[in-house]
C-alpha cells in the first residue's frame, strides 16, 4: 500500500481551476495540473484497504458503484505514491484502453465507493488517473503497438464512440482487420462532438484516434450504414459486426409551442458549436447563443455542458429547469456508501454561470408548460410552474403541479437535456436486429451476441444512455465475444 498512516496525516487535494469568469472566454481545458509532490501525497491517501470497492464495477440501486472496467486503483495509487510512474501506466492499461477520457469525463463511481469514503474526503482516484496518463504521453511512453500476427478475419466496427474504439482496439490487438464507419466527419462519437473542448480537448481525442490507426484500425468517416452504406454489405463484407451506434435518439418536450424556432436538442447545439471551434468558423449548423435569454431543460453532464457552452457565447441571462428536487448536500439515510453520492454540486457550468449572473442557475422542482413566440415565430417566454412529487394509485411517485405556481421566464434560446430514449431506428430495422422493451438492441450482458449470427452490440446501443465506463467495458466485453467467436478462443482480458 501507499503510507500506512496516510490518510490520517494527508488530506484530500484536487487540482484548482482557471477562474470562471477567466475560462468562458476561449475554449480551452480549465483544470490545473497538480505537481508530482502532490500527486504523490494524494496517493498515499490510498488505504489498501483490504475489500476495495473502488474497482468493484457493480450496480447498486441502479447506479454505478466502482468502477465498471475494473481499474486496478490501489496499485497504481501506491505506484505513484512510491514514484513509479512507469509501472503505474502499465497497470492503468491493463484494464483501460482510454485513460486519457475517463480521467477527464468520467464521473468517478469509484470514488463514490471508496472505503475512505465512509466518513472523510475519498481518495482522489480520477485526477491521479488522468495524471499518469498524461505523463505518459509526456514521457513519450505511450506509443503504436501493431499486432504481430494477423488473423485475416475482417470486423466491422459501426460507431466510433467509447464502447466503438475499444472494441476496435481490443480486436485488432487479437490481430484481426478492424474497420470503423463513423457517420460524421471526425471520429470519435459523443467524445468528439457530445462532449464540449473545455471538458475533453479534441486534440486529446485525435491523438488516440491517430495511435489506433497506426495500430492497423481503419476509420470510415462521413458514412452511416443505412443510408450512403447499404446495410447488407456489411453482413456480405465482413466475418463479423460490432453494433456501438450509441443511443442518440433524444428525449422531446411535446408542449404547446414547441414547433417554435430556437428550440433546439441539446446534441444539435453542442455538435454544432464544436465543429465550428474546430473549423475555426461557424458552420451552417451552428446555433448562437450570444446576447440571448438561455433556458436549458434537464441536468445531468449535457444540461451543464449545455450551460458552460451558453456562457462561452455570451448569452444574457441563463436559467436550468430540474424537475426533481435539490440534492442534499451530504448523503441521504436512503443512500448509503457504497451507492454513488446523491449530492449536490457546483458543476463547471454552473459555477461559471453563478460567477456571472450571481447564483447558481437551477431551479428545481419546476417542469416547463408551454413556450410562447412572437409573430415571426420565434420563441420569446417559457411558461413554467412548480411541482411536487405525490403517489399515484400504482404507489408510484408522480409530478403534480402546484396551483397557482406559474411563471413566465424570457426565453430566446432553449436547449432540450433530458435524456435519450434509445437508438436510432434504420439501420437496426434494416438488420432486422431483435429489440428489446426499451428499443435496445437485445443482447445479454457478458455475451453481447445479437439475434443474428455474427453480429454483436455494445455500448448505449445495447444497455441505453449510461457512462463512459460502462461503454468501455462493453466495448471490451464484445471483442472477447467477437474474438471467441471468430477463432473458438480468447486470450482477451
Amino acid at each position: 500500500m501507499g503510507k500506512p498512516t496516510g490518510f490520517k496525516e494527508i488530506k484530500r487535494e484536487i487540482p484548482t481551476d482557471r477562474a470562471p469568469l477567466e475560462r468562458i472566454k476561449d475554449w480551452n481545458e480549465f483544470h490545473h495540473h497538480m505537481p508530482e509532490a502532490k500527486l504523490q501525497e494524494q496517493g498515499a491517501r490510498c488505504m489498501d484497504c483490504g475489500i476495495p470497492f473502488c474497482h468493484s464495477g457493480s450496480l447498486l440501486a441502479g447506479m454505478a458503484s466502482g468502477c465498471p472496467i475494473n481499474n486496478l486503483i490501489p496499485e497504481w495509487n501506491d505506484l505513484v505514491y512510491r514514484g513509479l510512474w512507469r509501472e503505474a501506466l502499465d497497470r492503468l492499461h491493463k484494464t483501460n484502453n482510454f485513460p486519457e477520457f475517463t480521467g477527464r469525463v468520467c464521473p468517478a463511481p469509484c470514488e463514490g465507493s471508496c472505503v475512505l469514503g465512509i466518513n472523510t474526503p475519498a481518495v482522489t482516484i480520477k485526477n491521479i488517473e488522468q495524471s499518469i496518463i498524461d505523463k505518459g504521453f509526456e514521457e513519450g511512453w505511450v506509443v503504436a503497438e501493431a499486432p504481430a500476427v494477423r488473423t485475416g478475419k475482417k470486423v466491422a466496427v459501426v460507431g466510433s464512440g467509447p464502447a466503438g474504439l475499444s472494441a476496435a482496439a481490443q480486436l485488432n490487438k487479437a490481430g484481426h482487420l478492424v474497420t470503423v464507419f463513423e457517420r460524421a466527419d471526425r471520429i470519435g462519437g459523443l467524445l468528439m462532438y457530445g462532449i464540449p473542448n473545455p471538458k475533453l480537448d479534441k486534440k486529446i481525442v485525435q491523438r488516440r484516434v491517430d495511435l489506433l490507426t497506426k495500430e492497423g484500425v481503419t476509420f470510415v468517416v462521413n458514412t452511416e450504414v443505412g443510408k450512403n452504406y447499404a446495410t447488407e454489405k456489411l453482413l456480405k463484407e465482413f466475418d463479423a459486426v460490432v453494433l456501438c451506434g450509441g443511443a442518440t435518439k433524444p428525449r422531446d418536450l411535446t408542449i404547446p409551442g414547441r414547433e417554435l424556432k430556437g428550440i433546439h436538442f441539446a446534441m444539435e447545439f453542442l455538435q454544432g458549436n464544436t465543429q465550428s471551434v474546430l473549423n475555426g468558423k461557424p458552420t451552417e449548423n451552428y446555433i448562437s447563443a450570444k446576447d440571448k435569454h438561455v433556458i436549458v431543460i434537464g441536468g445531468g453532464d449535457t444540461g451543464t455542458d449545455c450551460v458552460g457552452t451558453s456562457m462561452r457565447h455570451g448569452c444574457k441571462s441563463l436559467i436550468q429547469l430540474e424537475i426533481l428536487p435539490k440534492p442534499p448536500e451530504a448523503r441521504a439515510s436512503d443512500n448509503p456508501w457504497p451507492q454513488w453520492p446523491k449530492v449536490y454540486k457546483l458543476d463547471y457550468g454552473q459555477e461559471e454561470a453563478a460567477a456571472m449572473f450571481g447564483a447558481d442557475p437551477r431551479k428545481y422542482l419546476v417542469t416547463a408548460k408551454r413556450f410562447v413566440g412572437d409573430e415571426k415565430g420565434q420563441v420569446k417566454a417559457i411558461e413554467i410552474v412548480n411541482i411536487e412529487w405525490q403517489k399515484d394509485a400504482q404507489g408510484r411517485f408522480a409530478p403534480k403541479e402546484v396551483a397557482g405556481s406559474e411563471k413566465t421566464l424570457p426565453a430566446e434560446r432553449v436547449f432540450l437535456a433530458m435524456g435519450f430514449l434509445g437508438p436510432e431506428d434504420k439501420m437496426l430495422k434494416d438488420l432486422g436486429v431483435e429489440r428489446d422493451e426499451r428499443s435496445n438492441v437485445k443482447a445479454d450482458h457478458g455475451k453481447y451476441t445479437t439475434s443474428l449470427k455474427g453480429v454483436f452490440a455494445a455500448g448505449d446501443m445495447r444497455r441505453g444512455q449510461s457512462l463512459i465506463v460502462w461503454a468501455i467495458n462493453e466495448g471490451r466485453g464484445a471483442a472477447r465475444a467477437v474474438d471467441q467467436y471468430l477463432m473458438g478462443y480468447t486470450d482477451l482480458p
